[in-house]
Parts: structure tokens; C-alpha cells; sequence
């Protein structure tokens, strides 16, 4: 690029291009070669790649890139529903709607698009949402991506309405790993979840790490602010860290589910895991004029970073 970093130019990293459905994407990208692609259909992240290029996020090689149809892979965005635990569509309609770009946000606290590349945006309740869901909002979404290369995603959500609402809320984020057999989450031992291959029983986490050979569909409760995704093969660690979300989501379909879903590959499952900072357990609650603020950021370390050096504690961030 022949730029430093510090006459780097973020707005000019930030363009806005058309997918083949002609559909709005925006491009973020940093001095050192990372990127990430944001569509306006669901203010989806769709891809995270770091500087040498590769790619960090998972999307299935069948999946539908078609509005309404939920885009299988990347980052969705599950509002004001996550899963099937209400009265809406799967994860709710917020991942399947046409956002636009915020073109005069309110400010967010301190300093947060400092040395960043980033694009605000916002869905507002339509007619057609009130009839499923009848509550006024504004949902803002900064993606952002740090000359380092990591990916933060910070929503919020006000109640314009002229009575309280709840919601649950989850960024659904599929991470592409080497083989599912070698990956282990640290972050989550010890923790109460719901397990949703059990009529959402609760269960106590035993293991030390959690590791995977076959379905596991779950929310883990109380999670700490810092959780490490150990991709043993690839000698790299996700490190997530998240605030306003106690609940993490830990979801591998495993072969047989692969198998049932028509935008998915059948053997996709072995790439693929879903750790999601979420408010599932005990829906947000927003008085009129109230906003909540749910925050993730997405970083890779080498796998030589030991989990003492990563803060994997309670005291989270």
C-alpha cells in the first residue's frame, strides 16, 4: 500500500462495493492487509481475513446469498430472538433485513473509531416488523476493524417506544477451524448451561476445556468477558472478548444435522464452530428512551500465548 499507519487514511480504507445480488457491501481494510465484508443484508460480517489473507470466518459453500434467506456463515446478527425460544422466525428477523448505512451516528463513549477502519449501521422497526414484533427501535451496528487486524462489533439498541420491551440477542459467529476434533474452548469450565439437545436442561460444564466429538448445542450462563478457541493444527488462538453479554452460545452441528440442512455441506461440520456472545438466559429489558450496548471483539494470537498471559478469569476485560 506504501502508506504508514499513521497517514493511513480509514475512510478511504472503507469502500463500498455490490455483491452478485446487488447487493451493498462494505469493505474495511488496514494498512498491514487485513479486511473484513459487511453486507447491508443483515449487517452480516461475511468474511475476516487477516493480514496474510486468509480467512478467519466460516461460510458454507452452500449458502444462499439471496434476501430474505439468512446467509449461512460470516457473523449474523439474532434480534430480537435467538434460536426458537419465541413467538418469531428462527434468531429473529434483524439478520434478514435491508440495513442502511448510518451516515450521522450518535457518538459511542471515549474514543472508539481511533486508528480504525469502520462503517455504522442502522435498522429501524418497518411496518412489516410491527406486525410480528410491535415495538419501536433503533438497532446501530459499528463494525470496525484495528490496524492489528481485530474485528469489534458494538450494537446498540434504543426503545423508541412508548413502553417497555425485552429481547434476547446473539451475534452468531461462525469461526473456520482446521478440524473440530482438535479444538478446544477454555473460558467456560466450571459454568452452569442449557443444553438445547435436552429440552434445554441445565447441566454443570465438567471438563476442563470443552472439546468436541459430536452435536453440542448450548448456552453457557454468567460466562466470563474473555474466552480463547485453542485451534490446535492451525497453532492459532480466537480470542473473544465481549461486554454486555453474559451468555455464550457453543453450537457444531455435528454429521448428522450437516446432513438435514440444505445450505450446508455435509461434511462442512469438521471447519466450522459457532461461539457467541449472547443475552440469551435472561432477556434484555428496555424502558422508553432506555439503550443497551452489547459488545464483541474478534482477535488471533498464536497458540504460544498460554491462557495465563490471555486474563482467561473471572474478572473478564
Amino acid at each position: 500500500m506504501g502508506h504508514s499507519a499513521a497517514i493511513w487514511d480509514y475512510r478511504a480504507a472503507t469502500e463500498i462495493t455490490k455483491d452478485w445480488n446487488g447487493i451493498d457491501q462494505i469493505l474495511l481494510r488496514t494498512p498491514r492487509g487485513s479486511s473484513a465484508r459487511v453486507s447491508l443484508h443483515g449487517a452480516q460480517v461475511t468474511s475476516w481475513r487477516n493480514e496474510h489473507g486468509e480467512e478467519l470466518l466460516f461460510t458454507s459453500s452452500k449458502a444462499i446469498f439471496k434476501a430474505p434467506k439468512a446467509i449461512r456463515g460470516g457473523i449474523p446478527m439474532c434480534f430480537p430472538q435467538f434460536g426458537n425460544c419465541g413467538s418469531l422466525e428462527q434468531h429473529g428477523f434483524a439478520r434478514n433485513r435491508m440495513w442502511a448505512i448510518d451516515e450521522n451516528p450518535p457518538p459511542l463513549p471515549g474514543n472508539d473509531s481511533s486508528g480504525k477502519s469502520f462503517i455504522d449501521l442502522v435498522l429501524k422497526s418497518s411496518e412489516e416488523d410491527m406486525k410480528c414484533w410491535p415495538h419501536s427501535f433503533e438497532f446501530r451496528l459499528r463494525v470496525s476493524l484495528a490496524t492489528d487486524g481485530d474485528l469489534t462489533l458494538i450494537s446498540r439498541v434504543r426503545n423508541i417506544n412508548g413502553k417497555p420491551f425485552s429481547f434476547s440477542f446473539a451475534y452468531h459467529t461462525y469461526l473456520l477451524v482446521s478440524d473440530i476434533s482438535e479444538i478446544r474452548i477454555e473460558g467456560l469450565e466450571t459454568l452452569d448451561y442449557l443444553d438445547n439437545l435436552f429440552k434445554k436442561e441445565r447441566f454443570t460444564e465438567q471438563g476442563d476445556a470443552i472439546t468436541f466429538e459430536s452435536e453440542v448445542d448450548r448456552v453457557y450462563l454468567s460466562s466470563p468477558n474473555i474466552i480463547a478457541v485453542l485451534d490446535h493444527e492451525k497453532k492459532r488462538t480466537f480470542v473473544i472478548r465481549k461486554e454486555g453479554l453474559p451468555d455464550v452460545a457453543v453450537w457444531n452441528p455435528w454429521e448428522k444435522k450437516s446432513k438435514s440442512m440444505v445450505d450446508f455441506g455435509d461434511e462442512e461440520y469438521k471447519q466450522m464452530l459457532c461461539v457467541d456472545g449472547s443475552v440469551i438466559e435472561k432477556p434484555v429489558s428496555l424502558k422508553p428512551g432506555e439503550e443497551w450496548t452489547g459488545r464483541l471483539q474478534l482477535s488471533v494470537v498464536p497458540s504460544s500465548f498460554c491462557s495465563d498471559r490471555l486474563g482467561l478469569d473471572r474478572s473478564g476485560l
